[in-house]
């Protein structure tokens, strides 16, 4: 594709970073360069305790089971969202739950999230699409007031906020993503921040099979204990280089996202047949992805078979997951995420767009429009 729906932002700093752990030919797993990466965020979101994962999926499976959710136990989730918000509570046994959106920023509807709750509910699981927050506020006095868990999948909104305050510090514990196409990347690679010390010890067991070693795994001959059951689910050494890296920058990338974002609001609302994202002020959006929606839905198929003949990306996020067939059994009414899913399509967005490539988007999506 000429404009791909994603590009990776690097630059000579993350080739040093990997080629210095590649050199020194040790630790390439355990490396002290994890806990440097790790503190590293916590003091970025101002959160406690940050541990990182192999993947924003297993930090999320890693919470289910550091909160003590159990077979049976209801967990309310949206549909429109990636599958592994609503994998991870059938991983340990728990029912998720289905809540409706809102049309404002596509998060769980807090009205709904109030219609679900019963007796065996025990958690809330907001997703903030699209690096764009959800009514976060709102959800956490519901879950306050109901005595819920708050945990924020907050996979595709790093450096978000909300009322001036980041997103992944409103819940007991939320996860980020730091896949190829997230707000900065390690390739694979996730982890979970929390203020709660029990959760943050538990995970550590979680993450490396169990094991209580007060020294390097790999460099120490002293015994260990398994004291719980566990997980391979480590980051590597090589991609928490990468990640110290690609922090460092965090702001630059998340300035360039933003300005692109403004840039093709501008323009792309100034077409019949298009609507824009509106995101109020008080929401710091960071635009992981770069959606539209369409007003005619039954032009949407024609509208991505026009941008691949024109060598543009686009890609349909979500479709409701609670059409998948792994989930067709919670047979739930769900209007607005179906609504929006419907006419929701994604375009090209990466930090380093350029005029030129936004440019030949914007025309592209006006001459198809123009011909209809």
């Amino acid at each position: 594709m000429k404009i791909p729906l994603f590009k990776i932002y690097w630059d000579d700093e993350d080739i040093s970073s990997v080629d210095t752990i590649l050199k020194s030919g040790a630790f390439w797993s355990s490396g002290t360069q994890i806990k440097t990466f790790e503190n590293n965020i916590a003091k970025y979101l101002g959160s406690k305790y940050c541990i990182t994962f192999n993947s924003g999926g297993s930090a999320l499976h890693a919470l289910m089971l550091a909160h003590g959710l159990k077979p049976n136990d209801e967990v309310i989730v949206p549909s429109f969202t990636f599958i592994a918000t609503c994998m991870a509570p059938k991983y340990v046994g728990s029912k998720p739950v289905f809540a409706d959106i809102e049309e404002e920023t596509f998060g769980l509807d807090p009205n709904s999230v109030l219609e679900k709750i019963t007796p065996d509910t025990k958690a809330i699981i907001p997703v903030h699409y699209a690096g764009i927050s959800c009514k976060i506020d709102e959800l956490r006095e519901i879950a306050e007031a109901k005595d819920l868990l708050l945990i924020e999948d907050a996979a595709e909104a790093f450096g978000a906020k909300y009322n001036n305050k980041f997103v992944g510090t409103y819940g007991d514990s939320s996860i980020f993503s730091f896949c190829q196409n997230k707000i900065f990347a390690t390739g694979e690679g996730g982890c979970v921040v929390t203020d709660d010390e029990e959760v943050y010890n538990k995970l550590n067991l979680i993450c490396s099979y169990g094991r209580i070693s007060k020294e390097n795994y790999f460099s120490s001959n002293c015994s260990v204990d398994y004291v719980d059951i566990g997980y391979n689910w480590r980051l590597p050494t090589i991609l928490a280089c990468l990640g110290i890296s690609q922090l460092d920058k965090v702001e630059k990338l998340i300035k360039m996202r933003r300005k692109n974002a403004e840039y093709l609001n501008k323009n792309l609302n100034e077409i019949k047949g298009v609507k824009t994202i509106n995101v109020e002020n008080n929401n710091y959006a960071v635009y992981q992805l770069y959606s539209i929606l369409l007003e005619n839905t039954e032009l949407r198929g024609e509208l991505i078979q026009f941008l691949n003949k024109k060598e543009i990306s686009s890609k349909i996020y979500f479709d409701p997951v609670h059409k998948y067939s792994v989930f067709k059994s919670a047979n739930v009414n769900l209007p607005v995420t179906e609504d929006i899913s419907s006419k929701i399509l994604t375009l090209p967005m990466y930090p380093h767009m350029t005029i030129e490539e936004m440019d030949y988007v914007i025309d592209c999506i006006e001459e198809f429009f123009r011909s209809r």
